[in-house]
């Protein structure tokens, strides 16, 4: 039987509960798919503060490079607010970001076709909507220097160096090659020299990849696209900064946080989490939405433990489960079949018995 070895980093709020209910699919899918698969947990984030003084251990970090990838939850809440800057639950991510080179954040934005009427947005935009955000993880703004505040100024310097920007270009050419075939590289170039030479760079490493097809799109216009006309886009490649705000957009468009998954991809390592946050005002309450963490664990059977077969059998069976009506909480609409977080992740493994069993009868 092969055997699979993750860190789990459950974190904080509801971060434990998603996780929980994540790992109760993942082990009936080791057991449909003749897996073993060995947890090791490790607090992170806001409890490891409460903890050990720090958002991450040293020997979290250790862990988790000795394993096939890792888990994590959500990390933050009001309580450590207060904290100064580099002492808050989110270092933890930078940290993770820098010692595990995790260069390459992978954020799909698809609406499932029962979650259409989900969206702020006009079913007629949103419907169809598959979009891939590749957003540099490592570098920019968020790591430049120099960088500080006094009482009167407070700065960050968003820098990026050549190897940066081919790596995660190539990240993103590869994706839109097996996609449809479209990239759009987002960048501030009418403004910002690090901009300009993002775009320049992307440019070049274009010349590898002439069957796909390249544009370029500030920003600004960038996020008003995302909600005029989201299905213009395959894959969107940017920076750090304008990752994080514009897979946000994109993130939305869907209709709910609590649908999105994430990885985080490095060239030894990798980490898988959902894109919502610890969401303090309903952890233990069994009221959490699972399914992005879900998801997450369905792209880390795709794209890092070689089990794509499976990865696409879980997103088939979440889909199903949400065209039954099936919600939770904060998707709830009357007429739905509303459900807790437990009961989420019971009915779904009862889909996936079925799912195996119909694909092997005998």
């Amino acid at each position: 039987m092969r055997s699979i070895n993750l860190a789990i980093l459950g974190g904080d709020g509801i971060g434990p509960e998603v996780m929980d209910a994540s790992l109760k699919i993942l082990n009936k899918i080791g057991e449909l798919e003749s897996v073993d698969f060995n947890y090791e947990y490790a607090l992170v984030g806001g409890c490891a503060i409460d903890e050990f003084g720090a958002p991450i251990s040293e020997g979290t970090l250790k862990m988790c490079k000795q394993k096939d990838a890792v888990l994590l939850g959500a990390v933050g809440g009001p309580k450590w607010e207060s904290l100064p800057q580099d002492q808050k639950p989110e270092q933890a991510l930078l940290k993770l970001r820098e010692s595990l080179g995790l260069y390459s954040n992978l954020r799909p934005a698809n609406v499932f076709p029962a979650l259409v009427g989900a969206s702020s947005l006009r079913e007629e935009i949103v419907s169809g909507v598959d979009v891939m955000v590749v957003r540099e993880l490592t570098g920019g703004i968020y790591f430049g220097t120099p960088k500080g505040a006094t009482k009167d100024k407070g700065w960050n310097t968003m820098v990026y160096e050549r190897h940066e920007v081919e790596r995660i270009a190539h990240v993103a050419f590869d994706l839109a090659r097996k996609r449809r075939g479209k990239l759009t590289s987002v960048d501030k170039a009418n403004v910002l020299d690090v901009s300009q030479f993002w775009r320049d760079i992307i440019i070049e490493v274009h010349k590898d990849y002439p069957d796909v097809e390249l544009d370029h799109m500030y920003v600004d216009n960038a996020a008003m696209q995302l909600v005029r006309s989201p299905k213009q886009f395959d894959v969107i490649v940017t920076g750090n900064m304008f990752g994080d705000i514009l897979s946000d957009i994109a993130a939305m468009v869907t209709g709910s946080l609590g649908m999105l998954p994430s990885a985080s991809l490095g060239s030894e390592y990798a980490l898988y989490e959902p894109v919502h946050g610890s969401a303090p005002d309903i952890a233990g309450q069994n009221k959490a939405n699972p399914l992005a963490m879900i998801l997450s664990v369905a792209m880390m059977l795709s794209y890092t433990l070689d089990m794509p077969r499976a990865g696409d059998i879980l997103v088939e069976q979440v889909s199903q489960l949400l065209e039954e009506g099936y919600r939770t909480q904060e998707l709830y609409q009357a007429g739905d079949k509303l459900v807790s977080t437990t009961e989420m992740s019971e009915l779904l493994i009862e889909k996936l018995k079925s799912a195996y069993k119909a694909e092997s009868p005998n």
